[in-house]
């Protein structure tokens, strides 16, 4: 396992109050994606303030080409896995398909990631019609991140990995839902594969942090998956991910550069955004 000495800001744990404050204070943070304990270890290590098992793992690590295939014991084993490897990071973990289909059917199911595998927050796809399931999340404890956008979960209903709010009733409605979530209880939203303009104007319109992945520079925070900024993912990259390893001798190098980028709002570029 990674165990070189920690060269972090701060050695305090993350949380929740910790992001807000981040985003009051206009402080940008970083968010990867692991999915094993090696890995977690080397990106606390390096300063990320969230990592992330996602159910990308199902693409990258299981070799499927969507997400749908992740079970819940899937993500309880890598997240058990990546919490072992965590010291200061907070720990979010993904909902996998169907595993929130009901009020009381997601709150058993993110009982178990807190409880069996340490989760800190979880995420799970959706928009104004999981607010009765963000709502029952947040009454009984259960930290959420709501993600909105490009939703893999939905690459079928939506007709693949494309952007999303690009048109005007769109857009608007992601607004709604974007503000109607957040009221609802949630404590982070996450922004995949909109229009950089959308990303700002969401990121203003409420008051928790914003995460982005191809939602332009303004977001409150940046996220990755891993395999992508080591450019070990197989086949094509997406457009707003960057390979760090071009000017990186090592992994934590290269894991450093990204944090360093979205905190000086080197990353993302123009080249990663959607107009």
């Amino acid at each position: 396992m990674y165990t070189q000495p920690n060269n972090q800001r701060d050695t305090k744990p993350v949380t929740i109050a910790t992001l807000a404050k981040m985003k009051a204070s206009g402080e940008k943070f970083s968010c990867l994606t692991a999915y094993d304990a090696s890995y977690a270890a080397l990106l606390d290590n390096a300063g990320v303030d969230v990592v992330l098992v996602g159910d990308s793992l199902g693409m990258v690590i299981q070799g499927h080409p969507t997400t749908l295939p992740v079970t819940m014991d899937d993500m309880i084993y890598h997240g058990r896995a990546v919490a072992r490897g965590l010291k200061r990071a907070l720990l979010m973990l993904d909902m996998p398909f169907m595993s929130y289909a009901t009020p009381d059917m997601a709150l058993m199911n993110a009982a178990r990631m807190m409880q069996e595998a340490g989760a800190h927050m979880i995420k799970l796809e959706g928009n104004a019609n999981q607010l009765k399931i963000v709502e029952h999340l947040a009454g009984n404890g259960v930290p959420v991140c709501a993600h909105l956008g490009l939703r893999p979960q939905s690459v079928h209903k939506i007709g693949g990995f494309k952007v999303q709010g690009r048109e005007q009733d769109a857009a608007r409605q992601m607004v709604k839902d974007a503000t109607m979530l957040a009221n609802a209880g949630a404590d982070v939203l996450l922004l995949e594969c909109v229009p950089s303009a959308l990303g700002r104007e969401i990121t203003q319109a409420v008051g928790v942090p914003v995460i982005g992945i191809g939602a332009g520079p303004d977001t409150d925070a940046q996220v990755l998956v891993l395999y992508d900024l080591l450019d070990i993912t197989p086949g094509r990259r997406p457009k707003f991910a960057k390979n760090y390893m071009q000017d990186a001798s090592s992994p934590l190098e290269a894991v450093q550069n990204f944090i360093r980028e979205v905190q000086t709002g080197v990353y993302p570029a123009r080249e990663h955004c959607f107009d």
